[in-house]
């Protein structure tokens, strides 16, 4: 369907946390043949989308089902994801808003003025939810004996305590004022300040205190209890202290969320010697964006609000007033009853195969791990029995994201050292983790590894490692493909897979994208291999045709984490149009909005938001003995098929289907933690719920899964004579 007749609607018809309402259409008689043209109101905004994530999010914090301190960095992880919305999405659309003027969203009909209108009343509209989500919080800490200090009602002996504190603050503090001989200090992204509304012979003057290099809060205990001090409250608090010589007259905490949304200019890496070099400018220029967001905790006197805007140059409609607190991290640090979090999760190490035994198996059999059921560990073996087998050749793995201390990266450099060939694609463009890439990069490179930094238009995203062994009897490969990077410390909380096969045909394909990637070439697509942006969309069109083909007998099941691609969403409807069932398990942005009539009424989606953040990517088509499940590196947004070298396999083992198709049952069975998409764009979860929670089902039946070693083949040696064996011993 061209896109063309997608027709916009109204921006001041929406509801906050639904991105269109549905419209009563007239019908045509004239047209009643053939299917009605795709509305827009079949589609939800990409950003009204995540924000509806986010309150998902936000949910658990409220959820008292989930362990109190669990909820508390619930409502943190909010409140970060929202600081990266406004740094990445928030920071594009006002980029966007200068560059094209008159662009207009494919699947609302949205100006960007009015998404970002649209955005800013979604978040005020959270904050109603946000604010009895916080005072529970309080509330069921307070229950526990553990409180946040409230500076507006403070007892003798906690004042006492507030300013020992204080003091020992004191000569780390540079208060400072802000007026035309001292000009406005630049404001970190992200980082706190307490801003003064001072007086002085009848002229206010705005002070100003940096507490950047503080510790956000310290934890007291006291009568066996535990009590927080903010550190931005303890400071509005004794204001009067460090601004002796004017009246302090009213004190905010201001916090600048600045624009994250840079990119390297494709001629500057084209002709520069050095692409680490230019990424480390980036990161520079990333730091000093322009502020898109400026948060306020307190109610700002006017005259205070007036001199904020005035030198921070920030339109009021950018200014968001939070009656609570920037930083809700602390949990961390209490001291606490164990109940008070989740109980302690070991993944399960039930792959019993050891160095020495990884080849074999994998030449007969494929392997499936599952993380965070799973450990790792079993892949980091196989790393070091490649670096150590005197018929390994080469490794070679693109690298996305990394851990602080990485045990693949060890690995890696490990077999470097041994003499193997490993070539490293180190993805610097991996946002916010690219000072942590060029790091690894210069490590590698010392370890003796090969780097390369990927294609100049698209980031691999791809998670690919192929080992290749030199045999009698020719080339053996054994190839990894994964949904998530290669990363130790997300596994632990990451839902991921990763397949190692010894399928020769994957592997010959495998070496093909590596072979691309080191020319500087977007891979081709391949026999076995799938891979995006030039195979993967156009076969997932193809697989849904065949779907829609069949009518009320098609079967279509996706496992995802955001979906928005505009032609790949037209075909589901299309299917559903046709009588197919499509079950769609999205945790985050979907732009598709499901029930319907006569558009989408045979789509479901729901939506995951537990312990473990659900990040695999599954495809499921067709029932029986025909139906084909594919997974892999990416998503269905427009980036990821279109924009992003990605890799996926179809899983062809009958014992690795089954556990992908128990995966894609405990989504479809969770009533505890799942969250049904509704028509109106919303979400509500199930009112009578029986209990099951995916993740908890799965943890049970993957831990209970075990890989043994193949058996070690006996060798039959030649019976020698008497007379042989007295002269060789």
């Amino acid at each position: 369907m061209d896109e063309k007749t997608v027709q916009p609607i109204e921006a001041d018809a929406v509801q906050p946390g639904a991105a269109s309402a549905p419209a009563t259409e007239t019908s045509d008689p004239a047209a009643e043949a053939a299917p009605a043209p795709i509305s827009s109101r079949c589609f939800v905004d990409r950003e009204l989308s995540w924000l509806q994530f986010n309150r998902r999010v936000l949910m658990q914090a409220a959820d008292r089902s989930v362990p109190l301190l669990e909820r508390l960095n619930f409502f943190s992880i909010y409140q970060n994801n929202l600081d990266e919305f406004f740094m990445v999405r928030v920071g594009a659309l006002i980029h966007r808003g200068i560059l094209l003027p008159d662009y207009t969203d494919p699947k609302t009909g949205w100006p960007t003025n009015v998404q970002l209108k649209m955005i800013s009343r979604e978040v005020t509209h959270q904050q109603t939810t946000l604010d009895p989500v916080y005072r529970l919080l309080l509330q069921d800490l307070k229950a526990e004996n553990i409180e946040l200090l409230d500076f507006r009602r403070i007892s003798k002996v906690d004042e006492s305590v507030a300013r020992k504190v204080f003091a020992e603050m004191r000569q780390l503090i540079s208060p400072r004022i802000v007026d035309a001989a001292h000009p406005m200090p630049f404001l970190d992204n992200r980082e706190c300040y307490t801003a003064a509304l001072l007086r002085k012979n009848d002229k206010y003057t705005l002070g100003l205190v940096d507490i950047t290099r503080l510790p956000p809060y310290r934890v007291f205990e006291i009568n066996g209890g535990q009590k927080v001090i903010l550190t931005e409250e303890l400071v509005r608090h004794f204001a009067p202290q460090l601004f002796k010589k004017y009246l302090v007259k009213d004190t905010c905490t201001i916090r600048a969320t600045r624009n994250a949304d840079v990119f390297i200019d494709e001629n500057t890496r084209i002709t520069d010697l050095d692409f680490r070099e230019s990424m480390e400018k980036l990161i520079r220029k990333r730091k000093r964006q322009q502020i898109v967001r400026l948060q306020i905790c307190g109610k700002p006197d006017s005259h205070l609000m007036e001199l904020l805007v005035k030198y921070l140059r920030i339109p009021e409609k950018q200014i968001y007033i939070s009656p609570y607190p920037f930083r809700m991290d602390f949990g961390k640090v209490l001291n606490a009853a164990p109940s008070l979090r989740y109980p302690e999760h070991h993944p399960a190490r039930n792959v019993k195969l050891r160095k020495g035994d990884y080849f074999r198996y994998i030449d007969q059999n494929d392997l499936l791990l599952s993380f965070p059921y799973q450990s790792m560990m079993p892949f980091i073996e196989m790393l070091y029995e490649a670096a150590d087998d005197p018929e390994v050749v080469s490794i070679r793995i693109t690298l996305y994201r990394l851990a602080v201390n990485s045990k693949v990266a060890a690995a890696l450099a490990y077999a470097a050292d041994q003499g193997k060939e490993v070539l490293c694609l180190l993805e610097l463009r991996a946002r916010f983790d690219e000072k942590n890439n060029i790091d690894y990069s210069e490590m590698l490179e010392d370890a003796g590894c090969s780097i390369i930094y990927g294609l100049p238009m698209q980031k691999v995203h791809c998670k690919l490692c192929l080992i290749t062994r030199k045999t009698e009897t020719g080339v053996k490969y054994i190839t990894q493909i994964g949904t998530g990077n290669y990363n130790e410390a997300t596994a632990e909380q990451y839902c991921d897979l990763a397949l190692i096969t010894g399928d020769q045909q994957i592997g010959a394909d495998a070496a093909a994208v590596f072979e691309s990637l080191s020319l500087g070439q977007i891979p081709p697509q391949t026999d076995s291999l799938i891979t995006a942006p030039r195979g993967f969309r156009s076969l997932i069109l193809d697989l849904l045709d065949a779907e829609l083909a069949k009518g009320s007998d098609g079967y279509v099941a996706i496992k995802v984490n955001s979906m928005n691609d505009m032609e790949i969403m037209k075909a589901l409807i299309a299917c559903s149009r046709a009588g197919v069932t499509v079950e769609l398990f999205i945790r985050g942005i979907c732009c598709l909005r499901p029930g319907l009539k006569d558009f989408t009424e045979n789509i479901r989606v729901k939506s995951v938001v537990s312990r473990y953040l659900e990040h695999s990517r599954i495809y499921v088509f067709g029932r029986g003995d025909t139906q084909r499940i594919i997974l892999g590196s990416g998503d269905l947004l427009n980036r990821n098929t279109r924009r992003r070298v990605e890799a996926f396999v179809e899983i062809k083992a009958p014992e690795i289907k089954a556990q992908v198709t128990e995966i894609m049952d405990a989504f479809r069975d969770d009533d505890v933690k799942g969250w049904s998409m509704l028509s109106d764009g919303s979400y509500r979860k199930a009112e009578a719920a029986k209990g099951t929670d995916s993740q908890e089902r799965l943890t049970e039946y993957f831990s209970a899964r075990t890989v043994e070693p193949l058996p070690v083949p006996v060798v039959k040696t030649k019976k020698r004579s008497w007379l042989y064996r007295l002269f060789h011993g």
